[in-house]
């Protein structure tokens, strides 16, 4: 495949077109009405629901989702910059719906991939010719010794929005001047690659404006994390001092224990203390996913990139940030773009049809103020190799950041995008 410039990719990915980035220009009709499942209703699972009612409207398509409204992850970091409230962040089904697709309120337990039925905690049995699976991400709790789901209660992960991006914030605002807010950045793989780098200048945003006193340092796992160049030049320009970040050469592998009560994080060798500490948890995909047997080792679902369908049960394909560990990050744009392979796919399939080679597409910003952003954006495809293994490689030269040397003009105008971004992405599965 040829290299892709950045405004082929932006015309490729099609933000606002439903049909953008394919090879189709029209509907089809199906010969019976088959029936499509996804589970979990978050932005690539809305999004896959629409574009398989769109591309054949007589495929009967039910979103199954445990909570009545979505909140989105990605932007929840500007609540903790008084930049957004939750209520901007939280969708209805109600235009999904207005779709004509069904949408049942319930938690999805388990996947029966041989009889081909969903079984909810309701006690539903939902059946499916083929089925999305979007379930998300869960946290490997204990991981960390002492941190689990009561632990986070007391020091918040945040990072499934909602109540959690709340207490942060609480605990965050409720901190004297002077004091310390410690971020638990993750090991790889995890949804959302720069976030905690976000989360940091985002958070020392406010400290700067109410506790100009404090300061924010980030325990790492890892030797090096994504934009690292572009975000230690950005917290230096704007928040001098005030961000600091410990990698995981300095800590023997970043925080092996917690404790609670005492706000106390240890590591193999060294004690820390904090004011406010946000443990962002080691994870793996969604518990149904795990339940139902579909992944592997990793604790990730693996897929034939060709179409998403998982390489351990036939008829079932997986999108977002599930998806076993390769160049994709786990990101909402990639959400987004599997949903839309994934629907491509198994609309090709329940009529017949063998799916076309397919392309992904990322882009994310991160911002380090309200005026100065940075983004990666890169255009993906599948590769085999020797065996015959599906894996997915960036084309070219598109996998990309921010230029270094940006001027003001430039970043400010990356922080616009962002929240074009965000409203264009959302539109997709919930306007």
């Amino acid at each position: 495949m040829a290299q892709i410039n950045r405004r082929r990719f932006l015309q490729l990915a099609g933000l606002g077109g439903l049909a953008a980035g394919f090879p189709y220009a029209a509907t089809w009709g199906s010969q019976t009405k088959a029936r499509v499942v996804i589970v979990g209703g978050g932005t690539g699972g809305a999004i896959a629901a629409r574009y398989v009612k769109t591309l054949d409207p007589a495929i009967d398509v039910t979103i199954i989702e445990a909570i009545p409204q979505h909140t989105t992850c990605y932007m929840s970091n500007w609540v903790l910059a008084e930049m957004r409230d939750l209520d901007s962040l939280t969708h209805s089904y109600d235009n999904v719906k207005k779709r004509g697709i069904n949408v049942i309120i319930d938690r999805a337990e388990r996947i029966d991939t041989e009889a081909q039925k969903v079984l909810t905690a309701g006690g539903q049995s939902v059946p499916y010719d083929r089925l999305i699976l979007a379930p998300g991400i869960d946290f490997r709790w204990n991981a960390i010794e002492g941190y689990d789901a009561a632990a986070a209660e007391v020091l918040p992960h945040a990072w499934k929005a909602g109540p959690q991006t709340v207490l942060l914030q609480e605990q965050i605002t409720a901190m004297a001047d002077g004091g310390v807010v410690a971020i638990v950045a993750p090991p790889n793989p995890y949804r959302c690659p720069p976030g905690p780098y976000e989360r940091a200048a985002l958070i020392a945003h406010y400290l700067q404006r109410h506790k100009p006193k404090s300061k924010v340092v980030i325990y790492d796992t890892k030797d090096a994390f994504s934009k690292q160049g572009l975000f230690q030049a950005g917290w230096e320009r704007h928040y001098p001092g005030m961000i600091e970040w410990v990698g995981g050469y300095q800590t023997g592998g970043g925080i092996k224990r917690v404790d609670v009560a005492g706000r106390s994080m240890h590591t193999d060798f060294d004690d820390f203390r904090a004011d406010v500490v946000n443990v962002i948890p080691p994870q793996m995909a969604g518990r149904v996913a795990v339940d139902s047997g579909l992944t592997d080792d990793s604790g990730w679902c693996p897929v034939d990139f060709r179409d998403l369908e998982s390489t351990l049960a036939k008829n079932v394909h997986i999108i977002g940030d599930a998806i076993v560990s390769s160049a994709l990050p786990k990101s909402a744009y990639i959400a987004a773009s599997t949903a839309k392979v994934a629907a491509v796919a198994v609309v090709d399939h329940l009529n017949g049809r063998e799916p076309g080679k397919p392309a992904y597409f990322n882009t994310c910003y991160s911002l380090l103020t309200p005026e100065h952003s940075i983004s990666v954006s890169g255009v993906y495809e599948p590769v085999a190799d020797a065996d015959g293994q599906q894996s997915v490689v960036g084309v070219g030269n598109s996998v990309a950041v921010s230029p270094a040397d940006a001027d003001d003009r430039f970043q400010t105008r990356e922080a616009r995008y962002a929240a074009s971004w965000y409203d264009n992405l959302t539109d997709q599965g919930f306007g």
